[in-house]
């Protein structure tokens, strides 16, 4: 059983050339959307189906691109609302200290005493730092947001999916 990652949801057409646009979910989007790449677009009900890409580029905060024999918009217009989605053979290795979303999201965090803060429930890229969001083990306690900096993130192990932090001071109520 092939296992899949999100790269992107298509939103709209864009133009009459076949072109759509997609909200992208990777920090890659050079690499995904790179002419002969192969994607797999997912829509509820149908099989995957295999997209060759033709073209990429950058247009406001979407990436637009276009697929091997899908010349014009009537070809993709069916493919709206569709994810697009790379094998998770096709990922590849990361520099030392960088991390794909599925693999922080779910972790447990701990202090450096060893005690249970947590579990990660989603990353943020707001600009310069992603941000950890880690719902806390109390109900009714709000969200804590870490920036994923050395100094607060102090390990990370994603076999076990477990992060140890330091909170700054003053960051948890």
């Amino acid at each position: 059983m092939m296992e899949y990652l999100n790269v992107g949801k298509i939103v709209n057409t864009q133009g009459l050339k076949g072109e759509v646009r997609v909200v992208s979910q990777t920090d890659f989007a050079e690499e995904r959307y790179k002419k002969g790449n192969v994607l797999y677009l997912f829509q509820e009900g149908l099989a995957p189906i295999e997209l060759v890409i033709k073209s990429h580029r950058k247009h406001k905060s979407f990436d637009v691109v276009s697929f091997e024999d899908h010349p014009s918009i009537n070809d993709v217009e069916k493919y709206r609302d569709g994810i697009l989605k790379i094998s998770v053979e096709e990922i590849g290795e990361l520099e030392d200290n960088a991390f794909y979303y599925h693999e922080i999201i779910g972790s447990e965090v701990f202090d450096e005493a060893g005690d249970k803060i947590g579990v990660i429930k989603e990353i943020l890229s707001p600009g310069a730092n992603d941000v950890w969001v880690i719902k806390q083990n109390q109900p009714g306690k709000k969200d804590i947001l870490i920036p994923y900096i050395e100094s607060v993130v102090l390990a990370v192990d994603k076999e076990n999916k477990k992060v140890i932090v330091e909170i700054p001071e003053g960051l948890v109520d």
